[in-house]
Formats: C-alpha cells, structure tokens, sequence
C-alpha cells in the first residue's frame, strides 16, 4: 500500500555530485488486529555509523519491524485511530497476537505488569513527536496527555499510545537501537 507521504532519497552521481536517487510515495503498513493505525515506513538503518553509498536499495521493503536492528535505527510516522472498544477489551494474548503482526510478539507487556493492552517495551531509545492532534502516553504508573509539538523520549520503558481524543492522531517517531544497562536488565529479567 502506498501512502500520502512523499519521501525524496538523495545520493551520489558517478561525479559525486549530490543527485535525487527516489522521489515517491512511501510504504504504508496496516495492522488488520489494529483497524485505522497506519505506518508510514520512511527509512531504516541496520548499522552504526551507517554506510553511505552512491545509491542502495530501499530499506523499508519487506516485513515491518516494529523495532531497530542492532545498532539501527527506525523512522515512521503513525496514525492512530480514536481507541475501541475492541483495544480496551483485548485479553492478553490478543495484545501478543497483535504485536506479532507488527513483527514483535516479545515487546507486550500486557498481562505482565502493563496496565493498558498495547503497553510494551523494546530495548530502544525512541524520540516521539506529536504532529497532529492529543494522545496520551500510559506509562507503569502515571498517564501523560499530548498535543501537538510535544516530544517525548522514551527510554525503554513499558509504555502504551492511547489515543482518547476521538480524532486521529499523527505522530512521528524515530527509534533507535539501545542496551539496557546490566543493573536495570536484571531488574527487568532481560539478562
């Protein structure tokens, strides 16, 4: 599926002289467990630092990965429907299932401490920013309501985006691979 957004990739020419390598739509991924969340894939890395070449292939193509391979990072900006019925009322191996379509069962928290269905935890430094309309963040212990322009940094945590807004809600995100320290991985049975 092709979404709305428009993505121009530059690179380098045989002179390399700067030049527009892709110029297009990117790839929108659905969730049929998640009906209205929209992922527009925008580009992802597999490396630190990133190779730059004179052109490469796109790096969306294929399944989604909801997190960043190791020392990549992941860029995606998400529509998030008005929460249902049907994400309050998932039990939790329907909050698993549903992760698991979006290519990481593991990440679920739900039923294991996480207080709302879609709370999860990736090993991750993510950099969050409202685009467009209210969101709130459910945290372990405390809920946070967003606008537009606000940014969160999530580091690790267990967390969900509740949207109870009744409006859709745009959202950019940049993840990026992270290790949690060894004190706070045994805390939290990831050693």
């Amino acid at each position: 599926m092709e979404g709305k957004i428009r993505r121009v990739v530059t690179g380098h020419d045989r002179d390399g002289k700067a030049v527009v390598v892709s110029d297009g739509r990117v790839p929108v991924r659905t969730n049929p467990l998640r009906p209205g969340q929209l992922a527009h894939e925008i580009w992802k890395t597999n490396a630190a630092p990133v190779p730059i070449a004179r052109e490469e292939p796109d790096p969306v193509a294929g399944p989604r990965q909801l997190h960043p391979a190791p020392r990549g990072t992941v860029f995606r900006i998400s529509e998030v429907p008005p929460e249902s019925d049907a994400i309050r009322d998932m039990t939790p191996e329907q909050a698993r299932e549903a992760f698991r379509a979006m290519g990481n069962e593991a990440a679920s928290t739900f039923g294991r401490g996480g207080r709302h269905p879609l709370m999860h935890r990736t090993e991750t430094v993510d950099y969050a920013v409202v685009l467009e309309g209210e969101i709130t963040l459910v945290l372990d212990k405390e809920d946070v309501q967003l606008k537009s322009g606000d940014v969160v940094i999530q580091r690790g945590t267990s967390h969900a985006w509740s949207n109870r807004s009744g409006k859709p809600v745009k959202m950019l995100y940049v993840l990026i691979d992270g290790q949690f320290a060894s004190e706070l991985a045994d805390q939290l049975g990831k050693k």
